[in-house]
């Protein structure tokens, strides 16, 4: 890597983007911060540009735009607020790679409109293909756009394919930590608290996306997504449940080798690889030392007391809308979970509630996807708001 590579960081307030920005620091000459975004947490977002310096800035919240540009008058950068100003920054010529951490479907827009450009996509956002995929991998392929996944058990395959894109494969095994509730039974978990359930066990990360860990809606998007980056379909992708989360995923091959990828869970690792892929650049972060992880163990996922896996592999299965529909209604219950207005196991209930009250249709459009959206979203919510 020669020049630098500008980099676009969609949500960089959030936990990948912060841990994207402690990436980007390490590598000063092959990385350069162009465009910051955060939807409303303004305070952190003037630290980070008064830090690095970017071109530009958009705060997605427009009450705190003249906050912000006041903030970051002296430092000359061009500050800018709102929905459509994030769909201009991903499309400007000064951006090479645009990384979306943006949580949920709100990443679809601007993703979608930085690959119409011919943008470079790191995706952290796993709802932008779950949503979406066939949609999205298909404007790729148009437009000649690499999608570089972040995730760390999408990074895990994609390392474990390079090399192997010649080899047929036969399985992708997409693990999972199991959450603050592997080994319990439903009975138990009736009446779990939010607190409980934000309690990984391993990973540190945002609200949302530890309640999926803890429903496994996660593995469940996390096939989806799979289905779409590397053209499998569901039926060769498997979830095993891998406690330790030492091996990030494996790839099985036709002649039945097994490549795995390990590390220590830590998400740097996989935002590095997708930034300065292909080259593997010398980092300061912690090695895997094997004499204090001497036991790594696997185990059939409990479709039983976590039903949301079944729920995503079913809807992606049926395909069309269904995908959103899932996505959709868990957003909104997992919302509803956080702010206890609901109880741990109705949020499977209104997962399949909205499946199963959903006319089938194939969108075609963004905002076709975003109609289906806002609509199950709405009919969950003013369920609950009477």
């Amino acid at each position: 890597m020669s020049e630098k590579k500008r980099i676009a960081l969609l949500g960089s307030t959030g936990s990948i983007g912060t841990q994207t920005l402690e990436v980007a620091e390490l590598f000063p000459e092959l990385l350069q911060i162009e465009v910051l975004t955060a939807h409303s947490n303004a305070d952190l977002l003037i630290r980070q540009a008064k830090k690095f310096q970017p071109n530009i800035v958009v705060i997605g919240d427009e009450t705190k735009y003249e906050y912000v540009k006041e903030a970051l008058w002296d430092d000359d950068i061009k500050v800018y607020a709102g929905r459509q100003a994030l769909l201009d920054v991903v499309q400007m010529g000064c951006v090479d790679m645009v990384l979306s951490a943006i949580v949920g479907v709100a990443g679809l827009a601007p993703i979608y409109k930085a690959i119409e450009c011919g943008k470079q996509i790191a995706l952290a956002n796993k709802e932008t293909l779950v949503v979406a995929g066939e949609l999205m991998t298909r404007t790729a392929y148009e437009n000649g756009v690499n999608l570089y996944p972040v995730d760390s058990e999408h990074s895990a395959i994609f390392q474990c394919l390079a090399g192997e894109f010649h080899n047929p494969v036969s399985r992708l095994i997409i693990t999972a930590s199991g959450g603050p509730f592997r080994g319990k039974k439903k009975e138990e978990l009736l009446h779990v608290t939010k607190e409980q359930a934000l309690k990984h066990p391993n990973w540190s990360m945002g609200s949302k996306i530890t309640i999926d860990s803890a429903t496994l809606m996660n593995k469940g998007l996390e096939v989806i997504e799979a289905k779409w980056l590397f053209s499998v379909p569901l039926e060769k992708i498997d979830v095993v449940v891998h406690p330790q989360s030492i091996v990030h995923s494996m790839v099985e091959f036709q002649d039945g080798s097994i490549k795995a990828q390990l590390g220590l869970p830590d998400m740097k690792l996989p935002i590095q690889y997708a930034l300065t892929y292909p080259a593997r650049q010398p980092n300061n972060f912690p090695r895997l030392n094997f004499a204090e992880h001497p036991t790594l163990t696997f185990e059939q996922p409990d479709l039983e007391t976590f039903p949301c896996l079944r729920l995503a592999v079913e809807a992606s299965r049926q395909g069309g809308c269904m995908p959103c529909v899932l996505n959709a209604a868990n957003e909104a219950a997992v919302g509803l979970f956080l702010r206890d207005q609901i109880g741990f196991y109705d949020i499977p209930r209104l997962i399949e509630e909205a499946l199963a009250h959903t006319d089938f249709c194939r969108p075609t459009t963004v905002d076709e996807y975003l109609e289906i959206d806002k609509n199950t979203k709405q009919t969950i919510l003013q369920s609950f708001s009477k």
